[in-house]
């Protein structure tokens, strides 16, 4: 009998991976042995929560024939720097079929981000399989972040996305010809409340529903990926508050990510009494989705959170930004896969700060897939070369419209040779200096 390997690193993916498996799209149960992967990839995993201790990982994990732990596999090494060298992937294939108890079946890898480890390390150890990808938020609508090798993208055979963005087509490994499928709206937020019924008696979970809070504010790790200081990090979350208050909501509810470092302090505290808002703080091992089917807030506030599109997907709640341009203007490198999803919650979504009506955004307007398809080539050019016609086209009014200009720095696309970038004497100059500043 063939094995399936499910690599997952969150609790969104893993619910991903489970409505997809109850919509029949690995096929049926007894035709193959399931295995969950699991892989903790932050800074320090051990300081960072186990996904085993989410509320709702026993119900998901229970679809599955077995719970492989990708961290105690590989140990001492760390699951985002470690691969086999190519050498080596012949003697790790039986190390792992042998640790793993997998014989001589033949092995299916479904993976989320196949352009880093750990999914390129198994791809590489596992030679032969056959690959599957599924996308763990909105980062399949941008490009694929780095080249794949050829012996890894001939084998990836689909990609699996929750329609986070209704009618907008993942750029993700598209340039390998690789098709993309809808994991179905119904399976998804039947295993949300699953979920969320796994949260009942939750204390915590409990005093937010009762204190009726209106707003829901999501929290991020963006001073962890280095986008942002801690106290800037912070800062935005106070500006969230402070937006929320301004448009008449009188009680939120604070939701830090699941994965950020525990970093709390007295200024959400400070700001929430400031403005008259009574402030709840719901850090526990939940996802925020629980929060939605407990209690079905009036307004989710991110800055570009994939939960936000869940809200208002899943959920039909209005959502608003906060500090999203801020953001995609601090975003260093141009090619920081962070940089779509910024797009995509800059372009649909309502700015509270400045005074915006939240909204459920519905179906992406034609505008949205022209801006991505320019930033997704600016991004990366190499693997999108039959774009750059198309791009070209398209930038006078993209960099000549105020909603959208700020997505393509003159930088950018001097070093491109595109529209709107420097002269060509600028541009060598500019090259060189870059050239220079490597060296």
């Amino acid at each position: 009998m063939r094995t399936q390997i499910f690599q997952v690193s969150t609790l969104y993916g893993a619910a991903t991976l489970a409505a997809a498996v109850d919509a029949g799209l690995f096929g049926p149960r007894d035709g193959a042995r399931r295995l969950l992967l699991l892989s903790h990839n932050a800074e320090i995993p051990e300081t960072a929560l186990r996904l085993e201790e989410m509320t709702g990982y026993a119900r998901l994990a229970a679809r599955f024939d077995g719970v492989i732990d990708w961290n105690e596999t590989i140990r001492p090494h760390h699951p985002g720097t470690w691969a086999p060298r190519p050498e080596e992937a012949p003697l790790w294939q039986r190390v792992l079929r042998t640790a793993w108890d997998l014989d001589d079946a033949p092995v299916e890898l479904i993976v989320e981000s196949i352009q880093v480890n750990p999914a390129r390390a198994l791809a590489a150890s596992f030679a032969e399989s056959a690959v599957q990808v599924y996308a763990d938020g909105l980062m399949s609508y941008g490009p694929t972040r780095d080249e794949l090798p050829q012996s890894i993208a001939c084998r990836v055979q689909r990609l699996l996305h929750l329609d986070l963005v209704p009618g907008l087509r993942p750029m993700l490994l598209t340039e390998y010809g690789v098709e993309a499928e809808l994991v179905p709206d119904d399976a998804f937020r039947a295993v949300l409340a699953e979920i969320a019924a796994a949260a009942e008696g939750d204390p915590q979970v409990d005093r937010a529903v009762a204190a009726a809070p209106t707003a829901l504010l999501l929290g991020q790790y963006l001073a962890a990926l280095g986008i942002l200081t801690a106290d800037e990090e912070e800062e935005l979350h106070v500006r969230m508050l402070r937006s929320a208050a301004a448009a008449g909501h009188t009680s939120v509810v604070f939701k830090p990510h699941p994965t950020a470092p525990a970093r709390y302090s007295r200024a959400l505290e400070e700001a929430a009494e400031a403005a008259g808002t009574r402030l709840a703080v719901l850090d526990g091992p939940l996802l925020a989705e629980t929060f939605y089917e407990r209690c079905r807030p009036r307004l989710v506030v991110g800055c570009f959170s994939t939960a936000m599109l869940t809200a208002s997907v899943y959920y039909d709640v209005p959502i608003a930004r906060v500090g999203t341009r801020t953001v995609l203007e601090r975003l260093t490198p141009y090619e920081n896969s962070n940089r779509v999803p910024l797009t995509i919650v800059d372009h649909l979504v309502p700015d509270l700060e400045a005074g915006a009506t939240p909204a459920v955004p519905g179906a992406a307007p034609a505008s949205l897939t022209g801006l991505v398809r320019a930033v997704g080539y600016c991004m990366r050019p190499t693997g999108h070369p039959g774009l750059r016609e198309e791009v070209a086209g398209r930038l006078p009014a993209l960099t000549g419209d105020p909603r959208t200009a700020h997505c393509f720095p003159a930088e950018r696309l001097t070093e491109l040779g595109l529209p709107g970038g420097s002269s060509p004497r600028q541009r060598g100059r500019l090259l060189g200096r870059a050239a220079r500043t490597a060296g």
